[in-house]
């Protein structure tokens, strides 16, 4: 047995010695660290799309992943911050980074609290930088660097923002930088934020290893339907930005770099896995500097962890870490303290699942339950009284109660504006959920009340109002749109609201993209001119034509105003009592 153990030790031995020989990355990386064994270890832990997803949830799409062993459940603010602290053990150098994403999200508790309470978890776990993703921009840029990164109050305190957190301080704003190297002032044309960050990572020896992360935000930012901000930022290309940061880290003498990209792609298979790499973050990964080492990605809430060769050849990791909490993903650099490079053959990357068969993080399950008792104090709050119902319930001309209410307040909103909205029109989809003059099933509402919850159910998807011009032939042409043919040749009817100061009739016994004449379109009393040129009130979603209304994309000089639950929210605090619209805005003949 002992001879035959030889045989097999000395084989083994033999093949391990011919790989070494035969393939020359890993024998050059034999070489490199030979001339220096003392190399410094650094550990990345990155999380994207996070969206405020602090409670545990059990679904598909926001609690469970899927790996080799079968579906797994995972996620949960209090779970993750318990693996971050178990991955970071025994870890002399470790950094936790975001890709974006963080806030915006959809649970409720979160949002109505303006995000405040991702920012208290984010901090509590330690993160040290987040790229700016297109989410961030979701309310404003003042919102994110003034509220959000400064912790600058707006309204009344602990009521509209600055909210006492679980430890009872008020909200003071992140601890960590958001950084784009893409993203300016429309304006100005300076970067809104700083393009990248250095960290000092001590070598042992009394010097320190400078470690640049360039941030970098996906390009239709501006024109997405959430954060549309059009005319008041702009964004540059992905690639051009990153060259252009990476070779400014350079002549800084920073030789590790690390791009933390909100945009994504997917990879097939497992979240472990990389089959048939394919998307925009794969594209920039072939392409980008070969100054850059490791490539964290988000944005499309894929999974996948890949290694992509640089333009020069050298593999480096392209890593995604899914959505909502559900993976951690590990980048491990090993960094030579004489040239202060990366050693790419003894990089690692894995992702990590969230799994709940660990203890839950305590502080941070405090934290959680303390927002989720919030949420349920928020949704009690009273909005407004109501006086009948308003419901989603459409006549025979297309007009509903809570429509009608929806488009005025887009209306009320879009006078805000710079150069203010003449009318509104609004789309039936961001409307969800009739407003009853009943009570409703919680302990806190009474017949004739609208509840914080309940106006936020009935109407909102975080989409801004904004105002632009069209011209009357432009109206005309939007109106039109709302009879589309169907494939047996008749019409279906997806009518839009208007705002309380429009009337217009129809007939459907005119042929098809003629059943509104201008001369029955009136605006404030007046008839609708063809070439003279409106402002409308109208939602992101529906200028950008995702309603099915094209000629909305016909519009100019936008201007953004405020998102809908709160434009809504306000207009039902100032009118006070709502009064059940009379429905004759539209009519047929």
């Amino acid at each position: 047995m002992k001879r035959k153990s030889a045989i097999i030790y000395f084989a083994a031995l033999t093949l391990t010695l011919l790989f070494c020989f035969l393939y020359e990355p890993w024998n050059t990386a034999a070489e490199e660290t030979g001339k220096n064994s003392d190399l410094v270890n650094l550990q990345l832990l990155g999380i994207t799309d996070f969206h405020g997803y602090l409670q545990a949830f059990n679904d598909k799409s926001n609690g469970q992943i899927w790996s080799p062993e079968g579906q797994l459940s995972v996620g949960g603010a209090a779970y993750n911050a318990s693996h971050l602290k178990r991955l970071k053990e025994g870890k002399e150098h470790s950094i936790v980074l975001s890709v974006g994403d963080n806030f915006s999200g959809w649970p409720f508790e979160v949002a109505a609290h303006r995000d405040e309470p991702t920012i208290e978890f984010m901090n509590a776990v330690g993160v040290e930088m987040s790229a700016v993703g297109n989410h961030e921009l979701d309310e404003s840029k003042e919102f994110l660097l003034k509220h959000i990164d400064d912790g600058k109050c707006f309204g009344k305190r602990d009521v509209d923002s600055c909210f006492k957190d679980s430890s009872g301080s008020q909200f003071d704003g992140a601890e960590f930088p958001f950084i784009s190297a893409n993203v300016r002032d429309a304006k100005s044309g300076r970067l809104i934020t700083k393009p990248y960050v250095i960290k000092q990572i001590p070598d042992g020896k009394g010097h320190n290893i400078p470690v640049g992360f360039i941030g970098l935000t996906i390009t239709d930012t501006i024109t997405g339907t959430t954060s549309f901000q059009e005319g008041n930022l702009t964004v540059d290309p992905l690639l051009e930005s990153a060259n252009r940061y990476a070779k400014e880290l350079k002549n800084k003498g920073v030789e590790t770099i690390v791009a933390v990209v909100h945009e994504g792609g997917s990879a097939g298979g497992n979240y472990q896995g990389c089959t048939n790499p394919r998307g925009p973050v794969f594209d920039f990964a072939r392409d980008a500097t070969s100054a850059i080492d490791a490539i964290f990605t988000g944005h499309w809430h894929a999974a996948f962890n890949c290694s992509i060769e640089d333009p020069e050849g050298n593999p480096r990791p392209v890593i995604e870490g899914a959505n909502h909490g559900k993976l951690i993903s590990e980048i491990n650099l090993s960094i030579d303290p004489s040239t202060k490079e990366v050693v790419r053959s003894k990089t690692i990357a894995v992702n990590h699942p969230v799994t709940r068969d660990v203890p839950p993080d305590q502080e941070v399950a405090n934290m959680v339950d303390y927002w989720a008792d919030r949420g349920k104090q928020r949704w009690a709050e009273l909005a407004a009284k109501i006086t009948g119902d308003l419901t989603l319930a459409r006549n025979e001309n297309g007009e509903s109660s809570l429509a009608d209410v929806v488009a005025d307040a887009h209306y009320a909103t879009g006078r805000k504006a710079g150069k203010p909205a003449d009318f509104a029109l609004t789309a039936s989809s961001p409307l969800h959920k009739d407003l009853l003059y009943a009570k409703g099933t919680n302990s806190a509402d009474q017949d004739g009340q609208i509840l914080f919850g309940e106006m936020w159910e009935a109407h909102g998807y975080a989409n801004p109002v904004v105002v632009v011009s069209l011209t009357g032939r432009d109206v005309k042409q939007i109106l039109e749109e709302q009879w589309r043919k169907k494939a047996d040749g008749t019409e279906a009817f997806y009518p839009l609201a208007v705002s309380h100061n429009v009337r217009y009739s129809f007939s459907l016994d005119n042929p098809s993209s003629q059943h509104i004449d201008p001369a029955d379109v009136k605006i404030n009393g007046r008839n609708l001119i063809l070439d003279k040129t409106y402002r409308v009130a109208a939602l992101a979603y529906l200028i950008r034509g995702n309603d099915g209304y094209p000629a909305f994309l016909k519009y100019t000089d936008p201007v953004r105003v405020e998102s809908d639950h709160w434009a809504f929210l306000n207009y039902l605090k100032r009118q006070k009592v709502i009064k059940p619209p009379v429905l004759n805005r539209v009519s047929s003949n």
